[in-house]
C-alpha cells in the first residue's frame, strides 16, 4: 500500500485531531519527473494539517509508504555553504561538550551523504551513519563514512548496540519529522545512546513556520511539525530527559534538542519548561491561533499571485532559483506553473534536467540566469536566498532582481 491515512496521534495516540489547514492535493515533493511522457502518470496525495488538542502536535494524517520516499532520493546535505559551515560547528560543539576521543562512537541517523559524520571523523572520533536511501549511501561510502542502508527504528537500534556497542551521542537531524512511528523511533535512539550520551535532535521549529508563514516547509515528507511542548510529551513517551534546547537559523528557524538518561540528566530542565510555558502563552496550545495561520497561507497565495502576474502583463521575464522540496509546494499550492515561470535553476546535478512534480517547471542549470538574465527571479529555497545572491551578483549587477515569496511576497 502506497498510501493510508492514520486516526491517531503519533506521541499521545489520542484520536483528538483537527484539521486546520489544506493545500489541496498534491504530487510527492521529490517526486520530479524525467519526461512530459511521465506527466499524465503522476500521482497526487491530500496535503492536510491536523492539530492533536492532547499534545499540541502538528502533523499530517496521510502516510506515503518511506520505501516510495526515500529509498531513492535526490536530496543531498553536502551541496549548501550554509549547510557545511553549519555541519562544522556541530562537530565542534558535540565533540567538545562531549570530549570525544577515538574511541567514541557518534551514530547519526539519516545520515544522508555524510557531511555531518565526515566532520566528527576529521576530529578522530569513530562514525556510523544509518540511511535509507541506497543511492546517497554511495556518496557517504565514497567519503569513507562507514553507513548502513537502512531504515531506523528500535529493532535496528538493539542490533547496532549488538555489533557496534553504545554510542556517546546519536544524532538525527531533519529526520524526527518524516518518522510515522514516532515513538518507536525515539525509542531506538534512546536504547543506543550510552546512559551517559547525548541524544541530539534537529528539527523545523513549529513557531517559526507559523509566525513566518512557512507554509511550503509542509510536504509529505514532513509527517510532524514540532514545538517544545510536543517534544516534551515525545520524551516524556521515552524516557528522555531534556536538558537543553538551542534555537538555530538553518530551514527557516530549527531547534536543536539535547536530551539523555534522566538518572543522568535529571528532570527535563527548567530552561526547557520555561520555553514550553512561552509557547503556551503565546497561544500555540491553542487551535484557534492555527486557524488564524491558515487564512494568512490563503492571502499570501493571492499576494504572490498578484505580484507574479502583474510582472508578466507588464511584458517581465521571470524565472526560479532552487527546486527545492519546499517549492514544490509553494508552486502546487499557488498554481504557478509555466505560463508563469517557465523554468528555475539548481545546483544539484541530480535535478538539472527533470521538470518539477506537479507544475512540470524545467530545471536548468544555474549559469542558466546569466544565460538568458531574467527580470525577475522567483527564490523558492529562499532559506538559503543570502547566499544565493551572494553568489549571484553577476546576474544582480546586469539588473537582475529577486523575489522571496514568504511571508510577504517582496522584490528584493
Amino acid at each position: 500500500m502506497i498510501h493510508y491515512k492514520r486516526t491517531t496521534c503519533r506521541i499521545c495516540g489520542s484520536t483528538q485531531l483537527t484539521q486546520f489547514l489544506t493545500l489541496g492535493p498534491t504530487p510527492l515533493a521529490n517526486s520530479f519527473l524525467k519526461s512530459p511522457e511521465e506527466f499524465a502518470l503522476e500521482r497526487s496525495y491530500p496535503l492536510d494539517v491536523y492539530f492533536c488538542q492532547n499534545c499540541s502536535l502538528v502533523q499530517l494524517l496521510d502516510v506515503i509508504d518511506p520505501e516510495v520516499l526515500f529509498r531513492d532520493y535526490i536530496y543531498v546535505t553536502g551541496t549548501s555553504s550554509t549547510m557545511a559551515e553549519h555541519n562544522r560547528n556541530y562537530a565542534r560543539q558535540v565533540v567538545d561538550r562531549l570530549n570525544l576521543s577515538k574511541q567514541s562512537l557518534v551514530v547519526e541517523i539519516a545520515s544522508n551523504d555524510g557531511s555531518l559524520l565526515q566532520c566528527f571523523k576529521e576530529r578522530g572520533v569513530r562514525t556510523l551513519g544509518i540511511e535509507p536511501a541506497t543511492n546517497i549511501v554511495e556518496f557517504a561510502r565514497e567519503r569513507g563514512i562507514e553507513t548502513i542502508n537502512q531504515f531506523f527504528n528500535s529493532q535496528i537500534a538493539s542490533q547496532l548496540v549488538a555489533r557496534y556497542g553504545k554510542a556517546q551521542a546519536v544524532i538525527g537531524n531533519n529526520v524526527l519529522a518524516h518518522v510515522d512511528d514516532t515513538r518507536d523511533f525515539i525509542d531506538g535512539f534512546r536504547q543506543l545512546v550510552a546512559d551517559d550520551g547525548l541524544v541530539i535532535i534537529e528539527v523545523p521549529y513549529l513557531l517559526d513556520l507559523i509566525d513566518r508563514l512557512e507554509y511550503d516547509t509542509i510536504y509529505h515528507e514532513h509527517l510532524c511539525y514540532f514545538s517544545v511542548n510536543a517534544l516534551l510529551h515525545l520524551c516524556d513517551e521515552a524516557g528522555l530527559s531534556i536538558f537543553e534546547i538551542e534555537k538555530l537559523p538553518v530551514h527557516g528557524g530549527s531547534l536543536r534538542m539535547y536530551a539523555g538518561n534522566p538518572q543522568k540528566f535529571g528532570d527535563h530542565s527548567p530552561q526547557v519548561r520555561s520555553w514550553a510555558e512561552l509557547e503556551r502563552s503565546n497561544g500555540f496550545t491553542n487551535f484557534s491561533r492555527y486557524q488564524r495561520f491558515a487564512n494568512q497561507v490563503y492571502k499570501n497565495r493571492q499576494n504572490l499571485l498578484s505580484l507574479l502576474n502583474s510582472l508578466r502583463d507588464e511584458g517581465k521575464m521571470l524565472a526560479g532559483y532552487g527546486a527545492p522540496a519546499k517549492g514544490n509546494t509553494l508552486l502546487n499550492f499557488c498554481d504557478i506553473d509555466t505560463s508563469l515561470l517557465p523554468y528555475t535553476v539548481d545546483k544539484n546535478p541530480m535535478k538539472v534536467g527533470l521538470f518539477t512534480p506537479g507544475m512540470h517547471i524545467p530545471v536548468l542549470p544555474v549559469s542558466t540566469l546569466v544565460e538568458l538574465q531574467p527580470d525577475f527571479v522567483l527564490i523558492l529555497a529562499w532559506n538559503f536566498a543570502e547566499e544565493i545572491m551572494f553568489q549571484q551578483q553577476e546576474y544582480l549587477q546586469k539588473g537582475g532582481k529577486f523575489i522571496i515569496p514568504v511571508p510577504i511576497p517582496k522584490v528584493v
